[in-house]
């Protein structure tokens, strides 16, 4: 056998860091609805033209539908908004979460899984079912699926699911 000496024994592996430890939760105030708009059309414009659904006025009317800052939180990166989420009751049994959306450039960091790991947690903790509505051609569907959500049922565009209650944590 040959040895190159003048390559190295070991081989350089890109870094892997937590970006838990960089992210952050912030109340959303009435005053953020535009900022929070363009975010939201910046997430799910190319799943909405991939359904033919993508309209600026209905883009407007259904984020202030679901507008209630006090369930309403920003999600931060290094301080900068990159995403927000809405997280509701929904009856005794269940939370909705509404609204998760990323900045499309802050999409696949594992943001997402966060505040998923977030919004379980506190179902966990109280014994409560997570229920969210997802466009049927968005890549959201795969990611839902895999932390555990299943799917309920369908509606024209939209897949419902639902992240089953556990035992509340004592």
């Amino acid at each position: 056998m040959c040895w190159n000496r003048s390559a190295p024994l070991l081989r350089s592996e890109p870094v892997v860091t937590d970006i838990s430890s960089r992210l952050s939760l912030q109340p959303v105030m009435a005053g953020d609805f535009e900022d929070m708009l363009a975010l939201r059309i910046d997430a799910m414009r190319p799943s909405l033209e991939r359904v033919g659904r993508f309209d600026l006025a209905r883009s407007r009317e259904r984020l202030s539908a679901g507008f209630v800052p006090p369930y309403m939180q920003h999600i931060l990166l290094d301080g900068g908004r990159v995403g927000f989420f809405t997280l509701k009751p929904e009856g005794e049994a269940a939370l909705r979460l509404d609204h998760l959306y990323l900045r499309s450039s802050a999409s696949g960091q594992g943001i997402g899984s966060w505040v998923l790991r977030q919004v379980l947690a506190q179902a966990r903790e109280r014994g409560l079912a997570v229920r969210l509505t997802a466009l049927k051609e968005s890549d959201a569907n795969r990611f839902y699926l895999r932390h555990g959500f299943v799917l309920q049922g369908e509606e024209g565009v939209d897949l419902h699911y639902e992240w089953p209650a556990v035992e509340r944590v004592a």
